[in-house]
């Protein structure tokens, strides 16, 4: 039990870490990344609630149904919890927390879902879990972080609402792709590799982004 729960954690906690230590101006409160962390574990169990009706009740019959339903589910309440016990916290004061506590969210889910998985399949599948389901968890909450953060800090609200929706919308298009893959080849990974280097290049330059943004608006502030 003990090295489940260890290779559960371990990558989402060193994935956290670095996005985390990254946030060099304003560090966000342990007790609140850790708060966020916990409530993206406790979604686990709603989703997976649903999830478990639908297979029962067969009500899906498309695999590409399927992977977007699945992707649509996780995406909306994570993206639905970030807006509200998140979006209006003091401490979220610049547009890198954005992807602070999106990942945060989003590793508190993949963690539990991981920890659920290798105790029922095997601490053997650890590594494998740990490169492709955590850390693809994770880019999706960098993303969703990224265009929450920065809708929150634009005064124009036609921008505002149009990166409030591509906040939501982009990690439900690339997790049901993810799914996508992973449900309809026998050799999944020859296609997967590629698609989790692609989502790493992105989530990266997105933190990047984001801490570029505040930069320029911490000079803008210091000039006027």
């Amino acid at each position: 039990m003990l090295s489940v729960l260890s290779a559960g954690f371990a990558p989402s906690l060193a994935i956290l870490s670095y996005f985390y230590l990254k946030d060099e101006y304003d560090t966000e409160p342990i007790f609140q990344v850790f708060r966020v962390f916990i409530l993206g574990a406790v979604l686990v169990f709603p989703i997976m609630f649903i999830q478990y009706i639908l297979q029962v009740e067969q009500l899906i019959h498309h695999i590409f149904i399927d992977a977007f339903i699945t992707g649509l589910l996780e995406e909306f309440a994570k993206w639905f919890f970030l807006m509200f016990s998140v979006y209006s916290l003091v401490h979220f004061d610049e547009p890198y927390d954005g992807i602070v506590y999106g990942v945060s969210l989003s590793l508190g889910f993949a963690t539990l879902e991981n920890i659920l998985y290798l105790l029922s399949n095997g601490i053997h599948l650890a590594i494998g879990r740990a490169f492709f389901p955590v850390s693809s968890h994770a880019m999706f909450g960098v993303i969703m972080g990224y265009y929450i953060g920065k809708g929150k800090f634009i005064s124009n609200k036609k921008k505002k609402v149009r990166l409030i929706c591509m906040a939501l919308f982009i990690p439900v298009v690339l997790h049901s792709l993810y799914d996508f893959i992973l449900m309809s080849f026998t050799n999944w990974h020859y296609y997967l590799i590629p698609f989790m280097l692609v989502l790493w290049w992105v989530g990266l330059k997105k933190a990047k982004k984001a801490k570029t943004y505040y930069n320029l608006s911490q000079k803008i502030q210091r000039v006027s």
